[in-house]
Order: structure tokens, then C-alpha cells, then sequence
């Protein structure tokens, strides 16, 4: 045989036992990356339940009431830390809040992040409530169900796990100690999102000489329209039991009633994060009634829309996990979910709108004016 066909054969050989090597290694790094990935999967709810360990302990209150990076020893000694050999586990929890971007550290100081500022009890905007609801053993017995819920005819995980309805079982619970917890959340919420619907989109509340809040609770969102906008008359309408003996004064007043019976006539009705608690045809129906209660385009006649317009999942922005999260939550609780920009677009044609405006203005939320 040729000297040449020799090498040609060894060349071959030789790449096919590199390519093979390459291949199996390129196999080993994926499966290994991929053990990775699972694993964080799995223990994903460990980064909620050390947050929520950090505010049960007081972290990010000392931290916030310090108001400059602490180092581990001067925030342990102010901690509800009664057995002090626990204190040598507090290195660890630092570290992972830290990795988790919960927190800060410059060389041994730690100090809050924007995002555990708003787990401060003094933080105006804080939002507290909701990492504690959605530690409760009521909730996590739902998602417990959610396999069963796919495979039963119950209309919620919720009520596959406590045979009655969310809205049921917070009404009915005594003492009310998870229905304090959620209205609580709901006003957190309110609270952060109004500061910035009235600051930065003035122009929406423009021309308007009422409005009525259905779904309003306790009137957060209300308050503040009315006091940033004197001339606009606002009307809070939510259950009788939700509204209680609350009385307003001024351009604001509570009443209650039921959106899906009657809604007062205004200028302009203001659902904040109302229909992603609903099914379609129940999002068309509360439409239809909220169209019979404003005037024509016109005459300045609108429906304004705080909910969730979501966004491609693939997407991997903080905004974006944060609405498709939501979306779970919405099917766990009441079988609803967030919407597309095309889903929205369908609900509002068929109860009769014609236009809409879509305007990306509230983080993982959206302001959306639809018009008759």
C-alpha cells in the first residue's frame, strides 16, 4: 500500500476519534449543565423562603432603619435571634441572599437592594403582604392540586384544595386573618402603581369630570385621582362587605354594589387588575355593563385598563418572569389568566368597543384606554 494512503487513513482515524471525543465531552458538559438547570428548578422555592426567613428576622428592617451598609456582627446583635449558636448559621443565609440579588455586599457590609427596600416595614411602598399570602399554607395546599385540578372537574386548584371558591373562602374565614393578609397585598399594590399613574400619565385623567373605580376595595387608587385631579367626581364601587362603613368626602365617594348588576354612570370607568381575576365571557359580560355606564367617544366616553399585556415568554427580563408568574397565579386562584395584546384586542370587540390604546407604562402592568 502507498506511503500517501497510509497517512490519508491514520488522518482520518484519527479525526473521527477527535470528532468522537469532542462529541461525547460537548454530551457530558450538556447533561451536567442540565442536571444544573433542573436542580435550580427544583429548589426554587427556596430563594421565597429565605427572603421571607430575612423579613421574619427583622433584616431588611434594620437594615433600612440603619440606612448605610452594616456589617454581619452590628445587624446579628439587633436580630430576633435568641439562640446565639444559631448565629453561626447567619453567614450562610447572608451569602445566599446576597447571590440572589435579595442583597448587597461591599467587603463584610451588607445593604439593601431597590427590590428588599420594599420588604421594609417603614418603605411606603412595600409589599410585605404578598410574600406572606403566598407563604400561607392556604395557598401552597392550591398549588399542591394543580395536577389534580388538570385532571378533575373542580373549577379552580383552589377549590379542588378547599372545596370552595378563593373568593369564598376568604369571605367566609374566621377570624380573618388571610382575608386581612390579601386586601393588604392588594393595597401594596395600589399604592406603588398609583404613585405612578398619576405622576406620569396625567393626560389620561384629562377632560374627565368622573369616574367610577369598580372593583376599587378600599379606594387606594381613588383617593389619589381624586386628590391629584379635584374636578373629577370618583365613585369606588366594590361588594357591600368590601366597602363596610367606609365613607368618602369631597369628589369621592364608596358605594357598593355588583359590576356584573350595575355600574354607575361616569365619564369614564377605571378597572385596575379586575379582569385578570375573570374568564373571557366574564370579562366581556363586566365590559358590556361598564359600555352601558359611559357616554359616547364623543362626549368623552372611555373604559381605562390597568392589567397585564404579556409579553413573549422566551423573553428572560425580570418584567417579563414577573408577568408569566402572575398568569400562573390568575389559573391557580380563579381558572382566569393574563392576556395578549391580541386576546385583550378580542374581548374588547366583542362587547362592542372600537378602539383601543395600549400603552406599556407601569412595568409588568399596561395602561390601556378603550373607547366605544
Amino acid at each position: 500500500m502507498p506511503l500517501v494512503v497510509l497517512v490519508d487513513n491514520y488522518k482520518q482515524k484519527k479525526e473521527k476519534s477527535s470528532l468522537k471525543m469532542a462529541t461525547s465531552e460537548s454530551t457530558s458538559t450538556e447533561l451536567l449543565h442540565a442536571q444544573a438547570q433542573i436542580w435550580n428548578y427544583i429548589f426554587n422555592f427556596i430563594s421565597s423562603s429565605a427572603v421571607r426567613c430575612a423579613l421574619q428576622l427583622g433584616i431588611p428592617d434594620v437594615l433600612y432603619k440603619h440606612g448605610k451598609p452594616m456589617c454581619l456582627s452590628d445587624i446579628s446583635a439587633q436580630l430576633s435571634v435568641v439562640n446565639s449558636s444559631k448565629v453561626s448559621f447567619l453567614p450562610i443565609l447572608m451569602r445566599f441572599l446576597v447571590h440572589s440579588g435579595f442583597l448587597n455586599q461591599h467587603e463584610d457590609h451588607y445593604f439593601l437592594t431597590p427590590a428588599s427596600r420594599l420588604l421594609a416595614k417603614n418603605e411606603p411602598f412595600n409589599v410585605r403582604s404578598l410574600l406572606l399570602l403566598n407563604h400561607d399554607p392556604v395557598f401552597s395546599k392550591a398549588w399542591s392540586e394543580l395536577s389534580a385540578w388538570f385532571q378533575n372537574d373542580s373549577p379552580t386548584a383552589f377549590h379542588t384544595a378547599h372545596g370552595k371558591s378563593f373568593w369564598d373562602y376568604i369571605e367566609e374565614e374566621e377570624p380573618k386573618i388571610l382575608s386581612d393578609i390579601f386586601n393588604d397585598a392588594l393595597a401594596s399594590d395600589s399604592r406603588l402603581n398609583t404613585n405612578v399613574l398619576v405622576m406620569e400619565c396625567k393626560h389620561v385623567f384629562e377632560g374627565l369630570t368622573s369616574l367610577v373605580d369598580v372593583g376599587g376595595g378600599t379606594g387606594i387608587v381613588s383617593i389619589a385621582i381624586a386628590r391629584a385631579f379635584p374636578n373629577i367626581k370618583c365613585t369606588v364601587l366594590d361588594l357591600p362587605h368590601v366597602i363596610g362603613d367606609l365613607k368618602g368626602s369631597g369628589n369621592l365617594e364608596f358605594v357598593g354594589g355588583d359590576m356584573f348588576d350595575k355600574i354607575p354612570h361616569a365619564n369614564a370607568i377605571l378597572l385596575k387588575c379586575v379582569l385578570h381575576d375573570w374568564r373571557d365571557d366574564d370579562c366581556v359580560k363586566i365590559l358590556k355593563k361598564c359600555k352601558e355606564s359611559i357616554p359616547s367617544r364623543e362626549k368623552g366616553g372611555k373604559v381605562i385598563i390597568i392589567d397585564t399585556v404579556l409579553e413573549d415568554p422566551k423573553q428572560s427580563n425580570e418584567l417579563v418572569r414577573a408577568q408569566h408568574n402572575m398568569d400562573m397565579l390568575m389559573m391557580v386562584l380563579y381558572a382566569a389568566k393574563e392576556r395578549t395584546k391580541k386576546e385583550w384586542e378580542k374581548l374588547f370587540t366583542e362587547a362592542g368597543f372600537t378602539e383601543c390604546k395600549i400603552i406599556p407604562a407601569l412595568g409588568l402592568r399596561s395602561l390601556i384606554e378603550i373607547y366605544p
